[in-house]
């Protein structure tokens, strides 16, 4: 089936979406049933707008400049489509030839693929639709990991490591470090990555999978103060208490929910007033997401590959599917490959990190999970330290 493609970005941008463009681009040069590459200018929205560039004319200086660098260099979007918007995106698809769409984004963007390619097969319209994962959140549904995520995952876990070193070097405070990842632990998870001795930071990491009672963290937190006289806390933007509450911090409601805006400044309040400590909180937040300092190899190499196989699953006429990351778990080394999986399999459903990968109290991560997370994010080197070689003291 030969025509145009066009492909776009939805949800929030990552360090690594760019290099699921550039093998887009790359693998559509190798096809001549692709006859043009339109890329959507910020998403959905650039669809309906017929706010188009050409991919295809872009320089390969162009290319591999913008997949270098972090965030989206089409532009995307969290527009919610409705009925009028699909009729709208499939005339405008047959008004430009285009028989290929590639949709790079988590579980919405999925969902709104799908409905796009089931709408094209109840009109008997020549489409291939195919998802290409990417999310920070690593809560993708089929996919052993998702592009994005162990970029961010390094980032946080530098952050704890290094933010934990000031807790250190200062003593007499708690600090949290909040994380993204809204409603899983897979990020606030990856900060585990920063202890290799028992007392490093982050001495504590709270999950949303779970309920945090306020009295557990109040606990836990004065336990770990008296042992050490220090305190670094890890905990996902979404954690809520017993009671399904932000712990009484300020919530904003939005096209993805409900979700706290300052949770970690209300739960260092919290210490402070509960139990007389100081402490603060840090929140990187969406420099967490995008930060080019921390992009981890594979994960830059796995979203080049996933946009190429989206192109060669599209051609091969494989449309209403994600690629997805698969791991050979007999090789004694990492090695991954792509598979595919049904777009409605992935459609706005939320993959938990799992249970067995966390401690009984509910208040940090076993070290199986780093045997999962370690090939995708690197090794996170300690931080040099000071021997401690005493001097004698000496009478005045």
């Amino acid at each position: 089936m030969a025509g145009a493609a066009l492909v776009a970005h939805g949800g929030g941008p990552t360090a690594v979406l760019n290099a699921s463009l550039l093998g887009v681009v790359e693998e559509a040069r190798e096809h001549k049933q692709i006859s043009a590459l339109y890329g959507a200018k910020f998403g959905i929205s650039g669809i309906l707008e017929q706010n188009f560039v050409d991919l295809l004319q872009q320089s390969d200086e162009t290319l591999l400049s913008a997949a270098l660098t972090p965030s989206s260099a089409l532009g995307t979007s969290r527009r919610e489509v409705t009925e009028q918007d699909l009729d709208r995106v499939l005339a405008i698809f047959r008004a430009h030839g285009v028989r290929y769409f590639f949709y790079n984004g988590g579980n919405g963007t999925m969902g709104t693929a799908g409905q796009i390619q089931a709408l094209a097969r109840r009109k008997g319209q020549q489409l291939e639709v195919v998802g290409i994962p990417k999310t920070i959140d690593n809560d993708l549904l089929a996919t052993d990991h998702a592009p994005g995520y162990p970029s961010a995952a390094r980032f946080f876990a530098l952050a704890a490591r290094d933010i934990g070193a000031d807790n250190l070097a200062l003593p007499g405070q708690v600090e949290f470090l909040e994380v993204l990842g809204r409603n899983v632990g897979w990020l606030a998870a990856a900060t585990s990555l920063a202890r290799r001795d028992a007392d490093d930071a982050p001495h504590l990491i709270y999950l949303p999978e779970t309920p945090l009672p306020q009295e557990q963290l109040l606990d836990d937190v004065q336990r770990v103060f008296d042992r050490l006289g220090r305190c670094v806390v890890a905990v996902c933007e979404g954690q809520l208490d017993e009671h399904g509450e932000a712990f009484g911090a300020d919530v904003r409601t939005g096209s993805r929910g409900s979700l706290a805006m300052n949770l970690g400044h209300r739960l260092a309040r919290l210490i402070t007033e509960r139990l007389n400590i100081r402490a603060r909180s840090e929140k990187p937040g969406l420099l967490g997401r995008v930060s080019s300092l921390c992009i981890a190899d594979a994960d830059w190499s796995e979203a080049r590959l996933c946009g190429a196989r989206a192109v060669a699953a599209a051609v091969a006429g494989h449309g209403g599917n994600m690629v997805t990351l698969r791991r050979d778990e007999n090789s004694p080394e990492y090695r991954i490959d792509t598979a595919l999986a049904p777009l409605e399999e992935v459609a706005l459903r939320e993959r938990h990190f799992p249970a067995e990968w966390r401690n009984a109290e509910g208040n940090g991560i076993l070290p199986e999970f780093q045997n999962y997370v370690l090939p995708l994010v690197g090794e996170i080197a300690p931080l040099a330290q000071i021997q401690d070689i005493p001097v004698a003291k000496r009478s005045l």
